[in-house]
């Protein structure tokens, strides 16, 4: 349904505006739109999409995901990510940090909730989210430590194999066992407090082993050390004794609690960052790639941008460079890069809106960044135009609340008569849906839904369709010969200005031509096949597509042809 609705819009019109499509934005969400630009540049086009959404905070929430929720343990495609958390919020969002070819782990920094599971990569930026809806794009080190009966002794990663002479930590967020690693030494910590920075966690030894592939317990943790090291755990860490740990983050990001990897920082107060001296190749960051990103406006609003590349004659892409002149120029003060390349992906509600470079399609990967909204939502109904002929079909209606809450859910007529489908009704978090078949006023249909979650939050949401008997009985021939041009029939109930639009299948229009007013009754408009002047159009497949504008209001209806010589 977005496809069908998402429209083209500039956003570098500033830049080139003489090359480029421009259309509304789409709302997803209330304060959440999407928008797709498509621009032409020396290279060659372009095509950008945008999702804007409020500053974190009340109904709204900004963080990643992560697939299967850990760690290690495969991919998933980021609209299959966004099904996994439907039902606790409606999410939009795009790909994450680059990851791990081989076990599928990030390569920096993924906390959540607060709760650090994977330390971050200190020679690139980190994204993070703090409790006030800040974002935060930094150079972020790990430091840890533990100490049983002896000293306080480094701790070198959380949820990472181990090099030699390392001990690392691992968690629930791993998975539920550690790797197998030869004459390695553990210890179970249980219970164990979940992994938050900067602060002591402290647990008691309640049993040991070697080797790996040690049992990681819900609520606890294994600490395991490789070699030079594993003497040293087993002395100072026997059953019983209770380890002190810490994970430390430099700077601190105090009040962060959501993080993931990134960059390379793409805009530092307001201005793009040209060379970051971050940890990448040049090879990564100047070529015209799919790119994405994530930025904060002045007033706290998120922007989530991806361009997609590597599909000559749709989109080229752009250098990371170029990608953050975008970003300054929809307003970021702050912005971020995330992963490039066929990992792009842009998705509301597990449903894909780009078009990923891979030839398979959507590629999985190990994060998304996503926007979260915890009200009511309603999806589009099934038939945004109800007409002669599909007025049988009636119209399916449906919303979806995340949280037990209590739902006055009406229908409005064009005559204003309100039709209560529910009222104060209390409802458990799920997706709800009514039939409606009585269709007796011509013009829009109203559906309003009101919610007031168990947590005092009140949201609302609003869908409309129209019911159009204006325009029916469209007759367009399979086809029709390049110099003979078009005819195409129709009924028209009422008088209004009808015009013929023809598009490829794809939706760019070819030719407009010019509305004319029509009595009631039947009508014919006629297409010359000519794009402009003397210039007929290529023969192949196309659309036809009738728009009237009548007292009711705007309806259209179209059928495919072939052009042929």
């Amino acid at each position: 349904m977005i496809r069908r609705t998402a429209a083209l819009i500039c956003l570098l019109a500033a830049a080139f505006p003489a090359a480029a499509l421009a259309q509304p934005k789409v709302t997803l969400l209330p304060g959440v739109t999407y928008e797709k630009g498509v621009q032409f540049t020396p290279h060659g086009a372009v095509a950008i999409h945008v999702i804007t959404a409020p500053k974190p905070g009340g109904l709204y929430a900004f963080g990643p995901a992560i697939a299967r929720n850990t760690v290690v343990g495969g991919k998933e495609r980021v609209t299959e990510i966004q099904r996994d958390v439907s039902t606790q919020a409606t999410v939009a969002g795009i790909n994450g940090d680059l990851y791990n070819w081989n076990d599928s782990h990030p390569t920096g920094i993924y906390m959540e909730g607060g709760v650090l599971k994977h330390p971050p990569s200190a020679g690139r930026s980190s994204i993070g989210v703090d409790s006030t809806g800040l974002l935060h794009v930094d150079r972020v080190k790990f430091f840890g430590t533990w100490k049983g009966t002896g000293q306080r002794r480094p701790l070198n990663g959380l949820n990472q194999a181990p090099a030699n002479g390392q001990v690392v930590l691992f968690t629930p967020a791993w998975g539920t066992a550690t790797p197998r690693v030869a004459n390695a030494a553990e210890v179970v910590l249980q219970p164990f407090p979940a992994t938050a920075p900067n602060v002591d966690l402290t647990g008691p030894v309640t049993a040991i082993a070697t080797g790996g592939g040690t049992a990681i317990p819900p609520d606890g943790a294994v600490l395991m050390a490789v070699g030079t090291m594993a003497p040293k755990l087993q002395a100072e860490a026997p059953v019983g004794t209770a380890i002190a740990s810490r994970m430390i983050l430099q700077p601190t990001w105090t009040g962060v609690t959501d993080a993931l990897g990134g960059g390379p920082v793409l805009v530092r107060n307001g201005k793009a960052v040209f060379r970051s001296l971050e940890d990448f190749t040049s090879d990564q960051i100047s070529p015209r790639n799919p790119r994405a990103g994530v930025g904060q406006t002045a007033d706290g609003r998120i922007l989530l941008v991806a361009v997609d590349g590597r599909q000559p004659g749709y989109s080229v892409g752009m250098s990371t460079f170029e990608l953050a002149q975008t970003l300054v120029r929809l307003g970021a003060v702050t912005a971020s890069a995330v992963d490039s390349g066929g990992s792009v992906t842009v998705a509301f509600d597990g449903q894909l809106l780009n078009r990923p470079s891979d030839p398979g399609g959507e590629r999985p990967v190990k994060e998304a960044l996503l926007v979260k909204y915890f009200g009511v939502y309603a999806p589009p109904p099934t038939q945004g135009l109800v007409t002669a002929t599909s007025a049988s079909r009636g119209e399916e209606l449906t919303y979806k609340i995340v949280r037990p809450s209590t739902v006055t859910a009406t229908l409005a007529s064009p005559d204003g008569t309100s039709n209560i489908l529910e009222s104060e009704a209390a409802k458990q978090p799920g997706v709800y849906k009514f039939g409606w078949s009585t269709f007796d006023v011509e013009g829009t249909w109203r559906f309003d839904v009101l919610a007031v979650d168990d947590q005092g939050g009140q949201s609302t949401f609003q869908r409309t369709f129209q019911y159009d008997l204006t325009l029916s009985n469209l007759r367009v021939p399979r086809t029709a010969k390049q110099k003979q041009g078009l005819a195409v029939k129709f009924t028209l109930s009422r008088a209004a200005r009808v015009a013929l639009r023809v598009e490829t299948k794809l939706g760019t229009i070819v030719k407009t031509l010019p509305a004319a007013q029509l009595p009631a009754g039947e009508g014919t408009l006629r297409w010359d096949g000519k794009i402009t002047g003397k210039t007929r159009a290529f023969p192949g497949a196309y659309v036809a597509r009738v728009l009237a504008t009548s007292e009711v209001g705007k309806m259209d209806l179209s059928a495919p042809f072939t052009l042929r010589k």
